[in-house]
């Protein structure tokens, strides 16, 4: 018997109903499913476990993310440093993250509890904010991206940067993207920062809007810590994976370094990156 957790895009209809047929044949070839309390409520699972927070992954054999890349990112923050396997199944627009269509989903669970499929390593960030007033620093783990970047009602910030323990430079920007491989065609993709394939391991550190002639991206060591700090009285906004996480101020910082464990995402070899690059930005028809 295995253990399979569902994680459902909780504004897509066919998600739901597609998580309902999954949950049922599972259940009925013998196996447990798992759900957060929410997704089970909305989706409307019946008979499945409910476990939230750091219980949702203990024991799982599988987690099934169906929804888009958001979804996936979810599963990934469930599952923590536990190492269960996420298959992704895509009910978004071509996501990067998601590697299985709907139609093909029931035998793509299928097929991996029985043994037939792989699992590709994906590189997370460790990120760790110290507000520097005192308070309890803020650890989490990405698997797109760290982004430092200016309040709305302010102009630019300054941030100083260093890099495995010295001194790089001082930038003036609307904001900086600390990103994976993963993320570099996230956010780090939209401000003109380079793709990089997203089984490689690098940290790529791109300026937003900077206000200085050193304009160019960083593709780091993975190893090589990122720390961040806010030079001045502006404050600054700490976003994780498009999550709002905290408003900091004068001598804050945000520390990113590579995560002793990385993300595990199923694969059946269907999708290559770069044909999914292709597909995206039509790159066929040229």
């Amino acid at each position: 018997m295995a253990v399979v957790g569902m994680i459902v895009h909780l504004g897509r209809a066919s998600a739901s109903a597609q998580a309902r047929e999954l949950a049922d044949g599972l259940i009925a070839d013998g196996h447990a499913v798992r759900a957060p309390h929410e997704d089970a409520e909305t989706a409307g699972l019946d008979g499945v476990e409910i476990r939230d927070g750091a219980d949702f992954a203990d024991g799982l054999d599988l987690v099934v993310a169906l929804g888009g890349d958001g979804s996936m990112l979810r599963a990934i923050e469930l599952v923590g440093s536990g190492g269960t396997p996420i298959m992704g199944v895509d009910h978004g627009q071509l996501g990067y993250l998601t590697e299985v269509e709907p139609a093909e989903a029931a035998d793509a669970v299928a097929r991996f509890l029985a043994g037939e499929r792989a699992v590709e390593e994906r590189m997370l960030l460790a990120i760790t904010v110290d507000p520097g007033d005192g308070s309890a620093p803020i650890e989490l783990v990405a698997l797109n991206e760290a982004v430092v970047e200016r309040s709305a009602d302010v102009n630019t910030i300054r941030l100083r940067v260093d890099i495995d323990g010295e001194f790089f430079t001082t930038y003036a920007v609307d904001g900086m993207i600390i990103a994976t491989p993963t993320g570099s065609t996230a956010y780090a993709f939209s401000v003109r920062g380079p793709i990089i394939a997203p089984t490689h391991r690098s940290m790529l550190v791109t300026p937003v809007s900077p206000h200085m002639l050193f304009d160019r991206s960083l593709v780091l060591e993975p190893s090589s810590p990122v720390e961040l700090t806010v030079d001045g009285h502006r404050p600054a906004t700490v976003s994780v994976d498009g999550r709002r996480i905290a408003t900091v101020g004068d001598g804050a910082t945000i520390r990113c370094v590579a995560a002793p464990h990385s993300a595990q995402l199923v694969t059946f070899g269907s999708r290559r990156f770069h044909h999914v690059l292709k597909a995206k930005f039509g790159l066929n028809d040229r």
